[in-house]
């Protein structure tokens, strides 16, 4: 429990200045370099770190988005994600054909599948900030959501789920309970509605849309634990603890902020459909 702590403090007091400087290239750098060691995770889970035909472009690609997300012109962002989408699949594809075996279809899909996943939680982050109304506020959400459900679902476990009687899905996760997931539902709900009024105190020009706080609170609380749970499906399916040691205590960079990337891919789609402010 000390580790886990000392970790935290250490990994908040490097976090809020990349935070804090958001509108400068630290931002972009930093999860550039976040999806590097998450998808490097990945790759080494799965069995294909070592397979330098696919890490390499893999690697180019995933320090490139956040560079284009943040100085290429937003008209271009769809056809340059479409593009490369779909060359990438392609690559792989052609890879697959021309390794004579040497790589797993199952494996090269789940690849694919996780790293396409990995960069739109990371760069939609970039994007919520970049591109959207209020997104300097907005972004924070991805963090805030997650942690707030993982936080308080985890003591509305301890408090109201002892013994373990409602198990969520125990194949998966064996100690998440059904009242540690209402729990952090409920709180996200509150905190997301907390989270509105207080950026219009700090933003009087931003005044909150209540009913989409609301609803983002509910829908990022179930996709925050979808989340956990998918890595940890993951982890589980190719026998492994953690994803890496990066974090002492708390695993790798995919242990750490598998729920900030499910948070953070829907709120870029909440955003294309309603308006926070």
């Amino acid at each position: 429990m000390k580790t886990r702590i000392i970790t935290s403090i250490v990994a908040i007091l490097v976090l809020v200045p990349v935070l804090v400087f958001a509108d400068y290239p630290v931002l972009p750098i930093a999860l550039a370099i976040a999806s590097l060691i998450a998808v490097w995770e990945m790759l080494n889970c799965i069995g294909l770190l070592r397979a330098w035909i696919l890490t390499v472009p893999l690697s180019v690609i995933t320090l490139a988005f956040p560079i284009c997300i943040r100085w290429i012109p937003i008209q271009l962002l769809p056809k340059i994600t479409l593009a490369v989408g779909l060359l990438a699949a392609l690559y792989f594809f052609t890879v697959l054909i021309f390794s004579h075996g040497k790589y797993k279809l199952s494996d090269v899909c789940v690849c694919f599948t996780t790293v396409f996943y990995i960069l739109a939680g990371f760069n939609g982050m970039l994007f919520v900030h970049d591109h959207v109304d209020g997104g300097e506020y907005i972004y924070l959400i991805a963090f805030i959501g997650a942690w707030v459900t993982d936080i308080f679902a985890y003591f509305c476990g301890m408090l109201f789920g002892r013994g373990g009687k409602h198990k969520l899905i125990p194949d998966v996760s064996p100690k998440k309970t059904v009242e540690g997931s209402i729990g952090g539902i409920v709180f996200c709900i509150l905190s997301m509605i907390l989270y509105g009024v207080i950026v219009s105190a700090i933003e009087p020009s931003l005044q909150p849309n209540i009913p989409v706080f609301a609803f983002a609170g509910l829908l990022i609380s179930i996709v925050s634990q979808i989340g956990d749970l998918c890595m940890s499906l993951i982890k589980r399916t190719y026998g492994i603890k953690d994803y890496g040691k990066l974090f002492p205590g708390h695993g790798g960079m995919l242990d750490r902020f598998d729920s900030v990337l499910a948070v953070s891919s829907v709120l870029l789609v909440i955003t294309s459909f309603f308006d926070f402010f």
